[in-house]
């Protein structure tokens, strides 16, 4: 295998993972969305601890993580066009979305550890991913 078959292998597995990424994307967006509703609904699943720094009440934090989850989803939805600004966009969502679930983990830990990851991962496969790549080998 020559060095630039190898890197168009690299560049497949980075195409299709940053596919998988976008569904992942839409993916936080809608669990965003309901862990807004669950919020603004103060469900038992939210956690009411004790005084935080940051805390706010039950229902901005709902609010916070609907937008969110909408912004995330629209940005998800257009990232399967691989444009550059959807790339970036993804990043820095995911970057907002890792802050804003940080926050939001004495509410509700487990929920909030799950798209943490899921955030790191979709960074990990928008930055690994050069669109174009493949036409100037």
């Amino acid at each position: 295998m020559t060095m630039s078959d190898q890197s168009l292998v690299k560049q497949g597995v980075a195409a299709a993972t940053s596919m998988v990424a976008a569904i992942i994307l839409l993916t936080i967006g809608i669990l965003h969305v309901l862990s807004g509703i669950s919020a603004l609904r103060k469900d038992d699943l939210v956690v009411a601890g004790p005084e935080y720094t940051f805390q706010f009440d039950t229902t901005a934090w709902g609010w916070i993580h609907i937008v969110l989850g909408v912004i995330v989803a629209i940005i998800g939805v257009m990232l399967f066009t691989g444009a550059t600004w959807a790339r970036v966009g993804a990043m820095v969502i995911c970057a907002l979305s890792i802050l804003a679930n940080f926050l939001w983990l004495p509410h509700y830990p487990l929920w909030s550890i799950v798209i943490i990851l899921l955030d790191v991962f979709v960074i990990w496969a928008v930055a690994t991913w050069h669109p174009g790549y493949e036409e100037s080998i």
